[in-house]
C-alpha cells in the first residue's frame, strides 16, 4: 500500500527531494516525536519524493540498528498503527552516521557520506539540519557545519533550532549571532511545540470567517483575559535541567508569551507570514515593561510541596531526586500583563503556568463584561469564550440560561470540538514547514529578543529573591497569591 497522498498540487510543487540531518538521532525527543512526525507525513504523502534522512549520534551504530529503533518508535509513540506494507520503504530512507559533535574530522566524513548518499538518490544539495542536542553543543555544530562545507550548498538549506533558545537576555543575543554568521534569518526556524498545536494555529482562521465569533471578539465587550498552561506531573527526571531553569524559562518566556502574541495579533482579513511575524512583534512592543511595582504585585512565583494528585500522595519539590537543598526554584508563574494598543488598552492579560497542579490544561480565556443591569443574586455570570488547546481541543462559550423551577439562571457551556485523533500533531505541523520552507508557526529573532527583554528583570529579580517565593500543595490551583492578582481587579482564574 502506497502511502496516500493528500496535498494540493500548489503544496506539493514546494516539496523538493532534500537531505534531513538529525543531529541527536538517538535521543528521546527523536524516538517520541521527531520519527513518528515524519512517518505519519509520510503516510500522508507529505514527504519528498526521494529523501535522505541522516540520524547522527556517538553511539556505535549500524544503519540497521538505527531503523530497528525507529520502528520501535513509531510502534509506541505514533498516533497511528504502523503499516508493515509500507514500513520498510519509510525505513529504509534512514541511514545512521557515528558522529561527534566536537571533532573537526567528523564533519569532513559526514559532509563526504551525504554527498555520496545524495548522489546514489540524485538529491540536489537542498539540505534541512535539526539540532535536537543539548545548548551547549550548538556554536560548535554551527560553526563547524559553515567551515566543513556542509551548510554551503547550491540549493537551499535550513536550520530548525530546538528551545531552549538561551538561558537571558544576553546568552539569546550571543547564540543569535552565531547562528546569523553562518544562516539568514528566513534559513533559521526556532522551533516551539506550541505553535504547532492546530488549535494555536487556527486562532486566526477560527475568528476571521465565523462573523459569530468576530462579534464576539468586541474589544469594548471584552473584561480580560487568561491564558493557563498547568500540569499534573512534577519535574520527574529532568530536575538538573529544570532547578536551573524553573517555570519562567521552561514555559513563560516562550510558550505563554507566543500564546499571548497569538491571542492578540488582530486579523480582520488573512494574514501573509509576513503580516503575522510584525504583527506578533508589534504586541511584544506593545507589552508594558516590568516595573518594580509589576514586581511587588503582579508577579507571582511559587514552588509545589507535598499534596494529593489524582487520589495521589505526592512529594514536594524540595524532595524531589536532583533538586538542590532549600531550591528557590519557580515550578509556578502568574503574571499580569498589560498591551498598550489600539486594540488591547486597558483589557489586562493574566498568564500562569505551573506543575503538579490540578489539572493538566493549557487554554486561552476570554472573559467579556457583566451586564450592568444583571444582578448576581439570579446566578447571572460572566460570558466566556473558552479555547483548550490541551488536551482537548474545543471552542467553548459559557452562556446563561434560565432554570424555571427556581427562576434563576444556571451558566451553561455550548461547545465544538474535532476528533483529535484525527489531527496531525505538533511536530508533524512544524517539520512539514519546515520542509517546504513555511516559517509561519516558528518563534522568529525579534519575538524571541523580545520576549527575553520584557523575562530578564523577572530573573534578574527571581535571582536576587526579590519576589517572594509562595508556595501551593501538590494537586491546588497555585499559591494563593496568584487567585489575589486576578481578584484585586474583580475577577477569579477560568
Amino acid at each position: 500500500m502506497k502511502p496516500l497522498n493528500v496535498e494540493s498540487a500548489a503544496r506539493k510543487k514546494s516539496m523538493e527531494n532534500m537531505t534531513f540531518v538529525l543531529f541527536g538521532a538517538t535521543g528521546d525527543l527523536a524516538k517520541r516525536k521527531i520519527y513518528p512526525a515524519l512517518y505519519n507525513l509520510y503516510l500522508d504523502g507529505k514527504m519528498p519524493q526521494s529523501m535522505s534522512v541522516i540520524g547522527l549520534g556517538r553511539t556505535p551504530l549500524s544503519s540497521e540498528d538505527l531503523q530497528g529503533q525507529i520502528e520501535d518508535a513509531l510502534h509506541q509513540f505514533s498516533r497511528r498503527d504502523v503499516q508493515n506494507d509500507n514500513l520498510q520503504d519509510f525505513l529504509d530512507k534512514f541511514r545512521y552516521f557515528i558522529f561527534d559533535a566536537m571533532k573537526e574530522e567528523s564533519y569532513v566524513e559526514l559532509r563526504k557520506f551525504m554527498e555520496e548518499r545524495e548522489a546514489e538518490l540524485g538529491i540536489p544539495d537542498n539540505r534541512l539540519f535539526y539540532l535536537s542536542v543539548a545548548p551547549r553543543l550548538i556554536n560548535s555544530i554551527v560553526n563547524e557545519l559553515d567551515a566543513s562545507g556542509i551548510s554551503r550548498t547550491n540549493g537551499w538549506r535550513r536550520l530548525i533550532v530546538e528551545k531552549p533558545f538561551g538561558t537571558d537576555l544576553e546568552s539569546a543575543r550571543e547564540l543569535n549571532a552565531t547562528l546569523q554568521e553562518v544562516f539568514e534569518e528566513d534559513e533559521i526556524y526556532r522551533i516551539d511545540h506550541y505553535l504547532g498545536k492546530p488549535m494555536v494555529q487556527n486562532i486566526e482562521s477560527l475568528i476571521r470567517p465565523n462573523p459569530i465569533l468576530q462579534a464576539l471578539w468586541d474589544h469594548s465587550q471584552i473584561s480580560n483575559v487568561q491564558i493557563t498552561a498547568s500540569e499534573t506531573v512534577g519535574v520527574g527526571s529532568r530536575a538538573s535541567y529544570y532547578d536551573k531553569a524553573g517555570a519562567i524559562r521552561d514555559m513563560v518566556q516562550n510558550h505563554l508569551l507566543q500564546l499571548v502574541m497569538m491571542t492578540a495579533v488582530h486579523h480582520e482579513q488573512k494574514l501573509s507570514s509576513t503580516q503575522i511575524q510584525k504583527k506578533k512583534r508589534e504586541i511584544m512592543e506593545s507589552i508594558s515593561p516590568v516595573s518594580e511595582q509589576d514586581l511587588e504585585n503582579n508577579i507571582i512565583r511559587g514552588q509545589y510541596t507535598p499534596g494529593v494528585v489524582s487520589g495521589e500522595s505526592v512529594k514536594g519539590y524540595q524532595e524531589e531526586d536532583g533538586v538542590k537543598e532549600e531550591s528557590h526554584n519557580d515550578t509556578f508563574f502568574a503574571a499580569k500583563l498589560c498591551i498598550n494598543n489600539e486594540h488591547w488598552n486597558g483589557i489586562p492579560f493574566y498568564i500562569r503556568t505551573g506543575k503538579r497542579m490540578n489539572e493538566k490544561a493549557t487554554r486561552i480565556v476570554i472573559e467579556f463584561k457583566e451586564d450592568s443591569e444583571a444582578t448576581k443574586d439570579v446566578g447571572i455570570v460572566s460570558n466566556l469564550l473558552i479555547i483548550e488547546i490541551n488536551p482537548n481541543e474545543s471552542v467553548s462559550l459559557r452562556v446563561n440560561v434560565a432554570n424555571h423551577s427556581s427562576d434563576k439562571f444556571e451558566p451553561t457551556y455550548i461547545g465544538f470540538s474535532k476528533n483529535a485523533d484525527q489531527q496531525p500533531e505538533a511536530y508533524e505541523r512544524l517539520l512539514y514547514d519546515g520542509m517546504i520552507g513555511d516559517s509561519t508557526f516558528f518563534a522568529h529573532w525579534h519575538e524571541v529578543e523580545l520576549s527575553w527583554e520584557w523575562v530578564q528583570p523577572i530573573l534578574d529579580a527571581f535571582a536576587g529573591n526579590e519576589v517572594p517565593l509562595h508556595t501551593y500543595a501538590a494537586g491546588s490551583t497555585g499559591p494563593e497569591a496568584s487567585h489575589e492578582l486576578v481578584r484585586r481587579d474583580g475577577f477569579n482564574w477560568n
